[in-house]
């Protein structure tokens, strides 16, 4: 019986852990083996039966709707920290980011990885266009790059603010924006031209004045939020002139947030953080309506899928 909202976290203290999100209760812990480092990065598969956590070096997929807490699958081949990965929408391919400088593309079916990018400097964030065609990736050395998945090429490098870390990219689910934000606080934001995948600058938002940690739009494409080491997550809409303007700043988390996720009808958001907590907070009302604490070390990562 599968629980219709699916909310998993992970972190520093080597485990992976189910949440009921209207009650806070902690319904299952997946302890990892003793080779595994932290969890940087993880997502539920789109059949909803595995999850994916992306670890140092190795990624594993779990089962989702049972007890079993060895993993189904391990992929090998990076070299270094996993900090990304993500599926294609119908789930038969992932990819993988890594500090080893490489974005990896996966089959689900076959053993091992079927393609792989130089990025030219240790990757920190990939996020997949709508389109399931091109791949945006962000850098340690500051550029953000576009992947044409069919030629295998890169078709864009930009350097957005010189060698400042880019620390989260993503598209957003309309395909018409892109963002890339880093280590200066900065939210890069592009316009995506349809045809032709040109990005043009649309804004440079001095989002926060420390570090942004992850940087995401929502399923309607409506909201970008950021979520930062200044232990906030902050909102974002697009007013009239189609600049970002600040719509809801979420404060209660005491340390790092790490990363935050959206529910699928953009109302909600749950975030990570430092603090060993996650948080679900209400949108419209910018308050937090719930908190997730079991966690003994930072949580890093979380998985939701509740449509």
């Amino acid at each position: 019986d599968m629980p219709s909202v699916i909310l998993a976290t992970a972190g520093y203290d080597h485990t992976i852990r189910f949440w009921e999100a209207p009650s806070g209760t902690c319904y299952r812990t997946i302890h990892l083996g003793s080779g595994d480092t932290q969890v940087n990065c993880l997502r539920i598969h789109p059949d909803k039966q595995t999850i994916a956590a992306a670890g140092n070096p190795y990624i594993r997929l779990y089962e989702v709707a049972t007890t079993n807490s060895n993993p189904t699958t391990s992929f090998e081949g990076h070299t270094a920290n996993v900090t990304e990965l993500g599926f294609q929408k119908e789930g038969k391919w992932m990819y993988t980011g890594s500090e080893d400088g490489t974005i990896k593309i996966w089959d689900l079916r076959a053993p091992g990885a079927q393609r792989k990018f130089e990025c030219g400097a240790g990757v920190n964030s990939v996020s997949l266009h709508p389109n399931q065609a091109e791949l945006i990736s962000g850098q340690q050395n500051g550029t953000v790059r576009i992947w044409d998945l069919t030629s295998g090429q890169c078709t864009r490098e930009l350097v957005p603010d010189g060698e400042v870390a880019i620390r989260s990219v993503d598209f957003a689910p309309n395909g018409g924006t892109a963002v890339a934000s880093n280590n200066n606080g900065v939210a890069f934001l592009w316009k995506v031209d349809p045809d032709t995948s040109e990005l043009e600058p649309i804004q440079k938002l001095q989002a926060h004045s420390s570090y942004v940690l992850k940087s995401v739009f929502s399923p309607s494409s409506n909201y970008l939020a950021t979520a930062s080491a200044d232990k906030t997550v902050k909102i974002w809409t697009v007013n009239r002139t189609k600049q970002y303007t600040l719509h809801k700043e979420l404060k209660g988390h005491s340390k790092w947030v790490w990363d935050c996720v959206f529910s699928a009808d953009s109302s909600y958001l749950v975030s990570a953080s430092s603090d060993q907590t996650a948080r679900l907070w209400d949108i419209g009302q910018g308050g937090s309506v719930r908190q997730y604490s079991a966690h003994t070390k930072a949580i890093t990562s979380i998985a939701l899928t509740d449509n």
